[in-house]
């Protein structure tokens, strides 16, 4: 894993997954590292598994919809880190082809990168910073 500072005026950064990299782990020890406290990401790049969920309202959990053990592009990845019980949370969804075009989505369990996955985080203002929701337990924007 790579960091750059990219900008200042919102704090951005490019991160840089390489293969064997988890991208969950990876994203919370570097916001854990850098403070991060208020953040959104966005990537693209290639997976060689991938296991995405999605979250059952009964249950307040995330279940696995999809678990593929194959190389896949990793056409987009959105998400935020927001803070629960001052740690670094991370809550991201993910889109991926597969080689005869078909694509997946939902919300990322686990990843693992090969080749690449380039990543840029930017900060979010104060006024925009999540907080845990108790009804869902998932992390939303209050104004």
């Amino acid at each position: 894993m790579r960091s750059k500072l990219i900008a200042d005026h919102p704090k951005t950064f490019a991160l840089i997954l390489e293969t064997g990299d988890e991208i969950l782990s990876s994203l919370k020890k570097f916001a854990h590292t850098q403070h991060l406290a208020a953040s959104s990401f966005k990537a693209i790049g290639a997976l060689s598994n991938v296991e995405l969920g999605w979250f059952n309202w009964e249950t307040k959990k995330y279940q696995t919809a999809v678990k593929l053990e194959e190389q896949v592009e990793l056409l987009s990845l959105i998400g935020d880190i927001a803070l629960k019980d001052d740690e670094p949370q991370v809550h991201a969804h993910l889109v991926i082809g597969r080689r005869d075009g078909t694509a997946h989505g939902g919300h990322l369990l686990h990843a693992t990168v090969r080749p690449t996955c380039e990543i840029v985080i930017t900060e979010s203002p104060q006024h925009l910073q999540k907080e845990i929701d108790p009804e869902s337990g998932i992390a939303l924007i209050r104004i």
